[in-house]
């Protein structure tokens, strides 16, 4: 029964997580709202791809299905808190090594426990299995239920290698890995996706069969597309 009353305390707590971050980033403008999110993810990655101590991202990026680039990710909360924010998701053709994308998606995390203030952090997340790209292109699935997700080694002795779905990295004023995802709830961004192709379109329409483009995502396309090929 307590196992019971926890899991709908913090399916609640999720959705309200879901519907507090929905307002935070308003469905209003969503066209440049997704431009803005799309420039920020230009600016995260390049902030990783810059960092000594991400060689193992950059080294494996090419191994990579797809990556997610959240530019902002926020815990909010008190008593029940949680954490959430926007990300974009940009997939690579295994006979081209050409990325396509983005599709947009919303993260929100519950969480149950004693928190204060609003802490933030930038995140990168390594696709790196068939099943983890394929999970993706769902309307939501849930990290460390539906696919295995794990802290990205940083810094020295990061050779090792990584037997997971998602390798996630994440950064946050100076802090490395700080960042627990396990529970976050991964949710595909219709109106969004819609509003920035200016049709209606799919996960697996934007990634997979690449039917939409968006010029406006060229910059990002290309950074990636660069620093895989080092």
């Amino acid at each position: 029964m307590r196992n019971y009353i926890l899991q709908r305390l913090s399916l609640a707590v999720t959705v309200m997580a879901v519907a507090f971050f929905g307002a935070v980033y308003p469905a209003v403008g969503a066209e440049e709202s997704g431009q803005q999110l799309v420039d920020q993810a230009e600016s995260t990655f390049k902030n990783f791809q810059l960092d000594p101590k991400m060689s193992w991202m950059r080294d494996h990026l090419r191994d990579a299905k797809a990556v997610m680039i959240a530019p902002e990710v926020r815990r909010a909360g008190f008593v029940l808190g949680g954490s959430g924010g926007r990300a974009v998701l940009l997939a690579r053709d295994p006979a081209t090594g050409t990325w396509s994308g983005p599709a947009f998606y919303t993260l929100a995390t519950a969480s149950i426990g004693f928190q204060a203030g609003i802490d933030r952090s930038e995140t990168v997340f390594l696709v790196m299995t068939e099943k983890g790209l394929n999970a993706l292109l769902s309307n939501q699935l849930k990290l460390g239920a539906d696919l295995s997700v794990a802290a990205g080694p940083v810094g020295k002795g990061t050779e090792k290698g990584m037997t997971t779905d998602v390798v996630a990295f994440s950064r946050s004023k100076g802090i490395y890995g700080g960042l627990n995802l396990d529970g976050t709830l991964v949710k595909v961004n219709s109106e969004w996706n819609n509003h920035y192709y200016d049709k209606m379109v799919t996960p697996p329409d934007i990634l997979i069969r690449r039917t939409v483009s968006n010029p406006r995502s060229d910059r990002l396309l290309q950074q990636l597309a660069q620093t895989a090929t080092r």
